[in-house]
């Protein structure tokens, strides 16, 4: 890949003296824009989330820089100048992204409407406020950089910039955040159950995407000599996702090849076809339909068939043992007069449960008796209208998903929930990092080094986890169960929710999974609530049995006690695998 980008540069620097100085004007005007798409693709193909107003961060940028080059500057100013045209568009991005995506999970579409509307109202601005902007006649009189020519060498610096920007965001893109963005395209929820915040990851590649359109503007501000209210519009935003989509929004070089191809493509029409726009509108229609990964998907496709490999590169062999993340203190969880609803149907009614010991917790009840919602409402993803419940002394009755996860509390979901699009290294790499992981961690290489001990007994347990390459989505479902009861248990919680580990599983998986569940229990002296139908699983698991019906508790005990119990008797009979 490095060998390919490496003749792709060499490629650029070439253009003025293989063609001429016009044909590297252009291509430094679509480079620009490619750079804007690089940013969209950051969004929009790894966190999976569409920026439809880009333009906005483009023309701030330019109009920046622009008013500071309208007076001859030095490069001092100048510097200065460029700093501000990427802070203020990336702080406006991060405060409009925390807003929107602190929501809730699955803000996409808002998010899309809302920079739309911004990049609209940002048009209407530059049109009206003529004593800053120029109105519609633009801003004009913007000078070139000192001592750079703007028809024969402001191409080089911005080929210089290009390759700068693409460097740092290939960097990121590799780096655990890069990663992280990919689970949050993948499966969000899960990846809030891991303790991060991915509002404010989706944020800060919001912001980021933001810094590189205004510099993109900065730099357009001298290669043009003129900034219209275009330059922050929506029709602009448009093009810039249409350009991306074409060229491949999964990749560094799609944005920049779509710019570049659409750009003189047009350039080449407008003038000798006067349904010029037609033609493009084609193009951009038989790419989508027929290369939904753009044509930077495609030529890497191209490249792979005569043995030309652009894939991930391998990650570092695990070589830093990390000490253990769990906690030595007894478990203390109590649910106090627990109310829930969905509409006008109650789902928990009244609900008093305690534990207080560490072992393994069963809880077990007829299909809505409300046993997953008991732990939905443990962990934020349930809210609660009444009553209140406290984990080590802290009140948790409205908490946040991955502030739950901070706490000590892991969570398995009942239909296995895991990033199939990820690997299973990639997997397992996310949940080694859940409350590990500080913000410098998030961009160095080191966290791919981390292991435990407890991911080295996990492996030993289950040998398909070392399939490092495996995508996850191709694992069985017993597979899949497996590889989300590894990652929860990877985190090293205090407190581990399991809401039927067994289900899908065959007998000897389910033999298997039990074993585990009973040695890792005991070697990390956490504290399980397993929700199970199979008695069988009860009978082998079980220290205390918590029996629920009607959204309350029913009984509770061992599993002695609760089988002899007549009001469990009335309602409850489990059946075995």
């Amino acid at each position: 890949m490095r060998s390919v980008s490496g003749l792709a540069l060499i490629g650029l620097l070439a253009v003025p003296f293989i063609w001429d100085s016009f044909t590297a004007y252009q291509l430094g005007l679509y480079i620009l824009y490619g750079m804007v798409g690089q940013g969209i693709a950051l969004c929009w193909g790894r966190a999976g989330f569409l920026p439809l107003g880009q333009a906005l961060f483009f023309g701030i940028g330019a109009y920046l820089a622009g008013s500071v080059l309208r007076s001859e500057p030095g490069w001092l100013l100048i510097v200065v100048a460029f700093a501000v045209a990427c802070l203020v568009p990336a702080l406006l991005a991060w405060i409009i992204g925390a807003l929107v995506f602190n929501r809730q999970t699955g803000s996409g579409p808002y998010f899309s409407l809302i920079t739309l509307a911004l990049a609209m109202l940002g048009f209407q601005l530059a049109n009206s406020m003529e004593w800053l902007t120029g109105g519609f006649n633009g801003m004009t009189g913007i000078g070139g950089l000192p001592g750079i020519d703007t028809y024969e060498t402001l191409y080089f610096v911005i080929v210089g910039v290009f390759a700068c920007t693409s460097i740092a965001l290939a960097h990121v893109l590799r780096s655990p955040f890069g990663q992280l963005l990919s689970a949050v395209r993948e499966n969000e929820d899960r990846l809030q159950f891991f303790g991060f915040n991915t509002g404010l990851l989706k944020a800060f590649a919001f912001a980021v995407s933001a810094a590189i359109a205004g510099l993109a503007g900065a730099l357009y501000a001298p290669h043009q000599g003129i900034v219209t209210p275009q330059a922050v519009g929506f029709l602009l935003s448009a093009e810039l996702v249409i350009w991306t989509a074409v060229g491949g929004r999964a990749s560094l070089a799609g944005p920049v090849i779509g710019a570049v191809l659409i750009g003189f493509l047009a350039a080449g029409l407008r003038d000798d076809f006067r349904y010029w726009e037609v033609v493009v509108a084609l193009v951009f229609i038989i790419v989508v339909l027929r290369l939904p990964l753009g044509i930077a998907g495609f030529l890497s496709q191209m490249l792979r068939m005569i043995g030309i490999t652009v894939d991930r590169p391998r990650k570092p062999e695990r070589t830093n043992e990390l000490p253990p993340n769990s906690s030595e203190a007894a478990p203390d969880l109590r649910f106090v007069d627990v109310y829930a609803a969905a509409g006008p149907v109650k789902i928990l009614n009244g609900l008093d449960i305690a534990i207080k010991h560490r072992g393994i917790h069963c809880i077990i009840g007829p299909n809505g008796a409300g046993k997953t919602s008991t732990l939905n409402a443990m962990t934020g993803k349930l809210p609660i209208v009444g009553g209140s419940i406290h984990w080590q002394g802290r009140d948790v009755s409205d908490i946040r998903p991955y502030l739950a996860a901070s706490l000590g509390i892991g969570r398995k979901f009942q239909v296995p929930s895991v990033f199939t699009g990820l690997t299973i290294r990639q997997n397992i790499d996310i949940a080694l990092w859940a409350n590990r992981l500080s913000l410098s961690d998030q961009f160095s290489m080191e966290p791919y080094r981390w292991k435990t001990a407890l991911l080295d007994r996990l492996e030993t347990r289950f040998p398909f986890l070392r399939d490092d390459d495996q995508l996850a989505g191709a694992l069985s479902v017993g597979q899949r169960q497996m590889l989300d009861f590894a990652m929860t248990f990877v985190t090293e919680p205090d407190l581990v929710l399991l809401d039927e580990p067994c289900a899908g599983l065959s007998t000897a998986e389910t033999r298997q999974m039990i074993e585990a569940i009973a040695a890792l229990n005991t070697e990390t002296r956490s504290t399980s609530i397993i929700i199970e139908h199979d008695m069988d699983v009860v009978e082998q698991l079980s220290d205390h049995v918590i029996v629920m019906h009607n959204g309350t508790l029913l009984a509770n005990g061992t599993l002695q006690e609760v089988r002899d119990n007549p009001d469990v008797k009335k309602v409850y009979a489990g059946g075995t695998k």
